[in-house]
């Protein structure tokens, strides 16, 4: 109706509408962004990954900057806008998360991690936490102390009135923790049988478990890297291959979600923690600062996908990001 009376109010005005006009009343107005439905994107914004790059097979080390990185966020391309070193001689932040009713071997294990501690990069920050029933026991705040915090690794309880029904909801009062803590490098060294049996354990999988999906979220949220480390508990775990496969399961999403990595020595303790402990510090020698611009503005998670077409390389990044 509206049409008809505009068409002859400019018939008897003498009057032509311009098609824009007239094409504004017939179809509706013009698509958002050029595209049917879709909402306009923001300006671009810059997004900074940590991904950790080790080459095999090679004779001569690359420099890390050389090697190509392509980034593909939810499916499309994006523009790099740097890569450059942090590794060595950069400090980081570190929370040290050990689970308190581990297997009595594991008593033998804290040297090498208060050395690990020392090892860390002048300047890093360092927390020493206890994954136990209720709550994370925390032996030393985050310090810049690296001495002090060494001495705070004290042998893990072992006992299976000590065990937590869930480790990950004391990951996630450890990521909180990092909220107070200077930007920059950030990583957790989980210890733990990784067994969530909250919800029983028939729901003791890596993909059930809602605080494991919580954890991993929040660390992207805080870019923070988490390797980890299995060792048996002393309590439900020990001795059941179904349990102790879940487990290893779960770590091994949380760490390679976030951009960390996990190891296991099969179903048992592991004999020693040295080589764990070397190839992390190996990892994180080798990590890089990517820098892209993110096409994709929009509040939510963004998928990630980084890639190298050199060969021998193998790349180490979370997953995605919140924004």
């Amino acid at each position: 109706m509206k049409i008809k009376l505009l068409l002859m109010l400019a018939l008897l005005s003498g009057m032509i509408l311009p098609p824009r006009l007239l094409a504004s009343h017939l179809t509706g107005p013009p698509p958002q962004d050029g595209r049917t439905g879709e909402k306009p994107r923001g300006p671009a914004k810059p997004v900074v990954i940590p991904v950790t790059i080790i080459t095999h097979g090679s004779r001569e080390e690359p420099e890390l900057q050389t090697i190509d990185l392509n980034v593909i966020e939810d499916g499309e391309p994006q523009d790099n806008l740097s890569v450059r070193a942090v590794g060595t001689n950069s400090p980081i932040t570190m929370a040290i998360l050990i689970q308190d009713d581990l297997v009595s071997s594991i008593a033998n294990e804290t040297k090498a991690i208060a050395e690990f501690i020392r090892s860390l990069p002048k300047g890093s920050r360092v927390m020493v936490g206890y994954i136990r029933t209720g709550t994370l026991q925390v032996a030393q705040k985050f310090t810049g102390d690296q001495e002090r915090a060494a001495k705070a690794v004290r042998i893990p309880l072992g006992l299976a009135s000590a065990a937590p029904f869930n480790p990950y909801v004391e990951v996630l009062e450890g990521l909180n923790r990092f909220v107070s803590q200077p930007t920059g490098r950030r990583a957790i060294l989980l210890i733990s049988d990784g067994l969530d049996v909250s919800r029983g354990v028939d729901a003791a999988s890596a993909t059930q478990s809602i605080d494991l999906q919580r954890a991993i979220k929040r660390a992207q949220q805080r870019s923070v890297a988490i390797y980890s480390i299995y060792a048996p508990s002393a309590g439900l775990a020990a001795g059941n291959s179904i349990l102790a496969s879940y487990a290893q399961s779960s770590l091994q999403r949380l760490s390679s979600e976030t951009g960390g990595k996990a190891f296991f020595q099969g179903l048992n303790a592991p004999v020693s923690f040295d080589p764990f402990l070397r190839a992390i510090t190996t990892a994180l020698d080798r990590q890089v600062a990517l820098t892209y611009l993110s096409t994709h503005t929009n509040k939510g998670f963004h998928r990630l996908q980084i890639r190298s077409s050199a060969p021998g390389v193998e790349l180490n990044y979370p997953s995605g990001y919140t924004r």
